[in-house]
């Protein structure tokens, strides 16, 4: 039976685990190559346990730039060999991401047409590429050996070559996308062979081939179908190490990376029937929102696959494979499979980090590359090599009681992380909230589809805090006089009181109910109102059309009132715009666009066009509103100067709530940490503030 934390094997090469990091945009690049901070990403996923960990795909040749930051392969040598030596101390094989996304890149950058193996325009990007002839057709095949011989050089431990949702090796096998009538087009696995084949020789039989590929685009009238990929994977799986299959294609490229909508391990099956095509000539593994380590051992156990990839999971938690190592799976922090902050192919360019672990991303901006983990991980490494743990290394052993006393009023995201980061401290934790539960803002916001998984993040939160000896005082509220008595007492006071409602921005009367959006989330469908119920939505965001399919779900009569062209304009950024709106129209949710409302009553909301001034009326029993919101800052205000972390500053997200309740641990007190991060010997038993994330 196949451990997930045991030894694997490939091209003779031994990897820790079976557990694979692999390659996603990042936006860390340094011009078009590896840097630093790429670096320090991928060693904290090697020294948490990953087997294998993919960086991020590069381009093999120049006509392929897909977004900024966009990793070229001739420019990669150096940054590769600096990801190998930083993660061969952990023993974790290193591949080299290889592809070209063809049709589906930009010519923004590269101001050159784009290359594809037919004049068919991407449904995304609406550009219409070039035809490639035979001499463009060799480029890429050398293009590919060429890196190949980039990363063999660089130290790398093979390659992962990418035939993807997104690749040009797809658009070349799919009939949707090569209507080609030469020996490319008779035969659309034939560039593909060429290309492993011409790797193949470059690596030998002792570095590792993977293959990355596309076994489902969900367009069955032209496009790949399962039945065509076990074809073509029983042809190809003896000239591979490695397969990763994967779903998805020009229509429908969400579905490699799906949000919390589609539910996790969403390709079992359809890797199931891979492997079962592959026959035991190569190792396969399972792809599509694996972020349970108990259903990941489950699909080992039950042979569906021989390793598993776990990207987003071990950007929530680099240390994942050694948690589950030591038995400790239940902290393992939860990955909300919500895309907000790893998701970062976007014209904003941002980093890639994480809700639930704001640091990741940020690892080479720590002081000393450490962060509050780093005893644990430490002590881990020391552990999986003597085989005997030393427990005076373990976050929290320590215990409350060996720094500040510190009051938290909050228990939500904010909250409850400064509090978990001050505890692994040794600081006298308290937090209090007017609440009869923790969670704040994002466990009422964790209702209906694909939002239930919000509520894992302050789960976790609370049961870390309850480990760590934190006290919470639940349905508590706090007053000015509960400040003063800490301050007799000496105690530190943290201020994450959430927020509250704005006034309305329209006019109210009578004959249309208006209830703020967490009002509504705290309560049932049925409680509301009868009659028409209309969402406001202002902000674009995932809790207006959340609202609306959840009510629409217990059978309401919903609108959609939003000011913008398209329902849930930022749901763009995590890649379920198209998706929302889809799942929108099919709940029967009328959208009211470009519509900015003016007044509610009488059973209706009157709004007028935002471009022409057009004046409609909508029926409106009640009016959720899913506005923006204040800071709850009454108690700041009496105590200026005072802590603050989280929507009492300023309402936003979930990713920065948790971001700002580290900083606020932070500027209470460092965090001592009795031992080294890996590598850093000679700062044994300095006293590490917590840095900004």
């Amino acid at each position: 039976m196949a451990d997930l934390t045991g030894r694997v094997t490939l091209a003779g090469r031994r990897a820790p685990s079976r557990v694979v990091f692999g390659p996603h945009v990042t936006n860390l690049g340094r011009g078009r190559d590896i840097s630093d901070r790429h670096v320090a990403y991928y060693a904290r996923r090697a020294a948490g346990g990953a087997g294998i960990v993919v960086c991020e795909t590069a381009s093999v040749h120049p006509s392929d730039w897909p977004y900024e930051r966009a990793p070229l392969a001739a420019d990669c040598g150096p940054g590769w060999a600096a990801v190998a030596d930083a993660c061969r101390p952990h023993g974790t094989l290193v591949l080299a991401g290889l592809g070209h996304t063809g049709g589906q890149g930009s010519s923004a950058y590269s101001q050159h047409a784009l290359w594809a193996p037919s004049g068919v325009a991407d449904a995304v990007n609406r550009e219409m590429p070039m035809v490639m002839e035979q001499p463009q057709i060799d480029e890429l095949a050398d293009g590919f050996a060429a890196a190949a011989r980039t990363a063999a050089a660089a130290g790398l431990d093979g390659v992962d070559v990418d035939a993807g949702p997104s690749s040009l090796l797809r658009q070349f096998a799919s009939g949707l996308t090569n209507h080609r009538d030469d020996d490319y087009g008779t035969d659309r696995l034939l560039l593909l062979r060429r290309v492993l084949g011409a790797v193949r020789r470059v690596l030998g039989d002792d570095r590792v081939l993977a293959l990355r590929l596309s076994c489902d685009e969900l367009a069955p009238w032209a496009g790949i179908t399962p039945d065509h990929a076990a074809a073509t994977v029983a042809e190809l799986a003896p000239l591979v190490d490695l397969l990763t299959v994967v779903r998805g294609g020009p229509f429908s490229a969400s579905a490699e990376r799906p949000g919390a909508y589609t539910p996790p391990m969403a390709n079992l099956e359809l890797c199931r029937q891979m492997r079962e095509a592959a026959g035991g000539r190569t190792l396969v593994a399972l792809q599509g929102s694996v972020v349970d380590p108990v259903a990941a051992q489950g699909a080992l156990d039950d042979g569906v696959a021989d390793l598993v990839e776990m990207t987003r999971a071990q950007i929530a938690d680099a240390r994942l494979v050694g948690l589950v190592r030591r038995g400790e799976a239940d902290r393992v922090r939860p990955c909300l499979l919500c895309n907000q902050a790893c998701q970062v192919r976007d014209s904003r360019n941002p980093l890639v980090s994480c809700v639930v672990d704001p640091r990741s991303g940020h690892e080479s901006t720590e002081p000393l590359d450490v962060d509050v983990d780093a005893r644990w991980a430490d002590q881990a490494g020391r552990a999986d090599q003597t085989g005997q743990a030393d427990q005076a290394g373990r976050a929290g052993d320590a215990g409350p009681g060996h720094g500040p006393d510190v009051l938290v009023v909050g228990a939500g995201p904010a909250g409850l992380e400064c509090a978990r980061v001050l505890a692994l401290g040794g600081a006298r934790v308290e937090v209090r909230d007017r609440c009869a539960r923790a969670g704040g803002t994002l466990r009422r916001a964790a209702v209906g589809p694909g939002r239930e998984r919000l509520a894992t993040l302050v789960d976790w939160l609370e049961h870390e805090c309850l480990t760590l000896g934190v006290t919470l005082s639940l349905g508590n509220d706090v007053t000015g006089d509960d400040l003063a008595a800490a301050d007799a007492a000496g105690r530190v006071v943290v201020l994450a009181t959430g927020s509250r409602p704005a006034p309305p921005a329209w006019r109210s009367g009578p004959g249309t109910v208006v209830v703020d959006a967490l009002e509504v989330l705290g309560a049932h469908p049925d409680d509301l109102v009868p009659g028409a119920v209309a969402v406001h939505d202002p902000v674009g965001g995932p809790v207006g059309v959340g609202i609306a399919e959840w009510l629409a779900g217990a059978g309401r009569s919903v609108s959609v009132v939003t000011p913008d062209p398209v329902a849930g304009t930022l749901l763009s950024l995590a890649g379920d715009l198209a998706d929302a709106n889809t799942r929108l129209q099919r709940a029967g949710v009328t959208r009211e666009l470009r519509a900015r409302l003016v007044a509610v009553g009488d059973g209706g909301a009157d709004v007028v066009d935002v471009w022409t001034g057009e004046a409609r009326r909508v029926a409106c029993d009640v009016l959720v509103d899913c506005g923006h919101r204040l800071p709850d800052d009454g108690l700041a205000a009496d105590r200026p100067g005072t802590l603050r972390a989280g929507d009492c500053v300023a309402p936003r997200t979930a990713l920065e709530a948790v971001l700002e309740g580290r900083r606020a641990a932070a500027a209470v007190a460092p965090v001592p940490v009795p031992f080294p991060a890996p590598g850093r010997g000679p700062d044994r038993g300095r006293t590490i503030a917590v840095g900004a994330r």
